[in-house]
């Protein structure tokens, strides 16, 4: 019988210019792997293999499982393997036995709330060794295992390669020391490989995140905002010491995301006489009214002589020097543990999902992959172009990562926006011209990381010479005249409440007031954070007003993620995880009580994106939304779903409907429909989780995405305000004068608002294409539903050079 099996090894390679073994030495730490068998039926490349395999991830574990499991189990029609367990990574690889169990269906069943891995991992040293690889070939050989799915750094998923070239010489040795027959080593005579890069460093070449990243963030972000309170209350310093031995990836994100007022990271070392430059700048701050100081610092930050920089030095400096109350906190293995946030349950489903269609689809002669992230698309890497271009980063290790110009232009940016808005100045020659008068407002509803856009444009229009007014009430507070000087400089991107108040009012009601201010602050730009509705009325009336021709830029902000030109809209990051985190709540309040359906009620107003994304980050068994028409029919086989569940030991149920999903089929609609055909089999409960889900804490995501939109607009429109500048005054009537910025798949970009104009469903407030509508397709197959997979659209085969790292991205 052809099987599947998993296991877990995680990466504890050395990096550094003097180690040249260093990936390999990794495979003496932690792994997962999913394994299959050879092909055993004719047919296309999906039909062929009866075999498959699949990573459970450290954060995700369910959704790559169940990924592998739709397709072998339940009845599909690709696919008959079953899939087995491979306990303590390649430990249990080698030494077989017990290690290696058959899973199914159950087993992996409400585990996609929890962190670490079910399956357990252990370094092993005995896999670095041919006689070790020589083991574990032949258990999987004894298991009728040829497919293998790898989960971790790029020391575990070298090791699978070479296992994966040694793979033939290894049966012919077997079939010398009679362990195998010839027609056995011929039968099972090619391992396919894909791999899956689990790491919180988020430090391998080729992937934009690596799973577990953000969770990671989100445990640093929580620490960080717990701090501040007590260090404003005490007028403290914080020292923080986050993981990141050889890479600062986090301490950096951390410190954009926290406003931090230093960073150390190993990438970078800081200038000689660092010290100096370090505690005038905290000085500075603490004379400009702020109560507190915050440093991150990397545990593997290093000055340019290659010394450690540690915590408890930078302590006793600010101490010594400066005589502030400093206080040191290191985070350690907390950053691993916790709850899996919504962006790493997606991500690690989504690359779950495609490593089985690659294992489905391998041939002989396919190369071992990695599955990566590529702004919002999975896609497939030569395993081995991602591992050289990772050891030609070592190589070039001593010339400092960021000045040598090989790190991702995605680090480097992020490096760069950093020192922007921590050590701004202001451009005195630019202000002696005047500047030009730049507003900010925000509009709309309330979403996360409103506050981190409104910090960074701030500070970056006033660094670039600009006078900078905010405006209180949106359009309305515009129309009346509640224009101020900013004075956010030293607000922060962490804080719950908006620091400019909003209101839904759209400028057609008041045009010509909004104008007669315009012209009496002397407003030349006008930065726009909220919907687009209010910017794409804004320039169908520069006809008939020209002190309307001036740069406008939008910044997509709601909760819904309905705005066109962007596939990912501020707030909407920490909307899911909020909707997560209480739909968690539910199913845990179930534990005690059998036979019970949750139907939940989202936000969104006609976009289904919150109910989509909640549902496969939840596991939910439906997700009703307005993009996706159903029927009666739907509705009756989803009862009949959830009536066949109720037999397993899965005895729960989870229903999620957008708000404005369908004019009938109301929420009320659905409770009174299952709780009569459930009669007998299940009850139900309402819960409308309202407006909790535009409140708390903002994401990490959030904040690190608003405060890139934030600097990435106004230095925009520093450029279109330079360009437009004739004869003394400001006139921009372009199209490309007025813009949408937004993450599209790979990079941050400017949309024109009247070419989004034509792609926009006014009516229903929705753009006319979503690209978010493939992961529906992930959502019913992670439910158990029997679907077909000739939707799927597989990922495309991309190479990882020097010329893609350069590329900008969103993250």
């Amino acid at each position: 019988m052809a099987r599947c099996l998993v296991f877990d090894q995680k990466v504890w390679s050395k990096r550094g210019p003097d180690s040249v073994q260093s990936l390999w030495a990794g495979l003496a730490g932690r792994c997962q792997v999913i394994i299959a068998p050879a092909p055993t039926q004719p047919g296309s490349p999906r039909e062929m293999r009866s075999q498959n395999g699949s990573v459970i991830s450290r954060t995700g574990a369910a959704g790559l499982w169940l990924a592998g499991q739709a397709l072998l189990q339940r009845g599909s029609p690709f696919t008959s393997a079953p899939l087995l367990f491979c306990l303590q990574g390649y430990e249990g690889l080698v030494e077989g036995g017990e290690n290696i169990k058959r899973a199914n269906w159950l087993s992996v069943s409400n585990i996609i709330q929890l962190g670490g891995t079910i399956i357990g991992s252990a370094r092993c040293k005995a896999f670095t060794t041919r006689e070790g690889r020589l083991l574990a070939a032949c258990n999987l050989v004894q298991h009728g295992i040829t497919n293998l799915c790898v989960i971790g750094g790029d020391g575990s998923l070298t090791g699978a390669n070479i296992f994966r070239t040694e793979w033939g010489g290894l049966l012919e040795e077997l079939v010398k020391d009679g362990k195998i027959t010839e027609e056995v080593a011929k039968k099972y005579c090619h391992l396919n490989i894909v791999g899956l890069v689990g790491s919180i460093d988020n430090d391998f070449c080729g992937t934009d995140m690596t799973i577990g990243t953000d969770s990671a963030l989100h445990r640093i972000m929580e620490v960080i905002d717990a701090i501040t309170t007590t260090a404003q209350s005490h007028q403290r310093t914080f020292v923080l010491e986050v993981m990141g031995r050889h890479c600062g990836y986090l301490a950096l994100v951390s410190a954009l995301a926290s406003g931090a007022d230093w960073l150390f990271i190993p990438e970078a070392p800081p200038e000689d006489g660092w010290e100096d430059f370090m505690c005038a700048r905290l000085g500075e701050t603490r004379s400009r009214g702020s109560r507190l100081n915050i440093i991150i610092i990397a545990e593997g930050a290093i000055d340019r002589n290659g010394k450690p920089i540690s915590s408890s030095y930078v302590k006793d400096l600010v101490v010594q020097r400066l005589g502030f109350d400093t206080r040191v906190t290191v985070l350690g293995h907390v950053q691993r543990g916790g709850t899996p946030s919504a962006f790493d349950r997606v991500l690690s489903s989504k690359m779950g999902m495609e490593a089985v269609m690659a294992l489905l689809e391998a041939t002989p002669d396919t190369p071992a992959c990695v599955v990566s992230l590529s702004g919002n698309q999975s896609v497939r890497l030569p395993l081995m172009e991602c591992v050289q271009v990772g050891f030609d980063v070592i190589v070039v290790w001593s010339d400092w990562l960021i000045e040598s110009g090989f790190l991702s232009r995605s680090f480097e940016n992020n490096w760069n926006i950093y020192k922007l808005l921590a050590h701004q100045k202001i451009a005195h020659e630019k202000v002696s011209r005047g500047g030009s008068g730049l507003a900010i407002l925000n509009v709309g509803a309330p979403a996360a990381g409103m506050n981190a856009a409104v910090r960074s444009a701030v500070r970056i229009g006033i660094s670039q010479g600009h006078t900078v007014y905010v405006v209180n009430d949106g359009f309305e507070g515009l129309s009346k005249g509640q224009v101020h000087l900013s004075c956010l400089t030293a607000a922060g991107g962490r804080h719950r409440h908006l620091l400019l108040s909003l209101h839904r009012t759209l400028p057609k009601t008041s045009m010509e007031k909004i104008v007669e201010n315009v012209r009496k602050f002397n407003i030349h730009g006008l930065l726009v954070v909220g919907g687009f509705e209010g910017g794409v009325q804004l320039v169908e009336a520069r006809g008939q007003y020209e002190e309307l021709c001036i740069v406008m830029c939008v910044i997509p902000a709601t909760i819904s993620n309905n705005v066109p030109g962007t596939d990912f809209s501020l707030g909407c990051d920490t909307a899911v995880n909020a909707a997560m985190e209480s739909c968690d709540r539910i199913k845990q309040s179930a534990s005690g009580t059998k036979r019970r359906v949750f139907i939940v009620e989202t936000m969104g107003g006609y976009c289904g994106y919150l109910s989509t994304v909640t549902g496969i980050a939840v596991g939910a068994d439906a997700a009703y939304v307005y993009e996706d028409p159903f029927t009666i029919h739907d509705l009756k086989a989803n009862v009949e779903h959830l009536t066949e569940k109720m037999k397993t030991d899965i005895q729960r149920g989870l229903v999620l409907r957008n708000e404005k999903c369908h004019e009938h089929y109301t929420t009320e609609f659905l409770y009174n429909l299952y709780s009569s055909e459930g009669r007998g089999i299940f009850d139900c409960r309402i819960n409308v989780l309202g407006h909790l889900q535009q409140g708390g804490a903002p994401t990490p995501f959030d904040r690190n995405y608003g405060t890139k939109l934030g600097v990435k607009a106004m230095l925009w429109m520093s450029e279109k305000l330079q360009e437009a500048y004739r004869k003394g005054r400001v006139f921009a009537n372009s199209a490309d004068s007025a813009c949408v910025i937004g993450l599209r798949k790979k990079t941050v970009a400017f949309s024109p608002v009247t070419e989004l104009k034509k792609v926009t469903d006014f009516e229903h407030r929705l753009p006319q294409e979503q690209w978010w509508l493939n992961l529906r397709l992930m959502l019913k197959m992670l439910a158990n539903y029997q679907i077909s997979l000739t939707e799927y659209i597989s990922g495309k085969m991309e190479h990882v050079t020097r010329r893609t790292l350069s590329i900008e991205k969103g993250f």
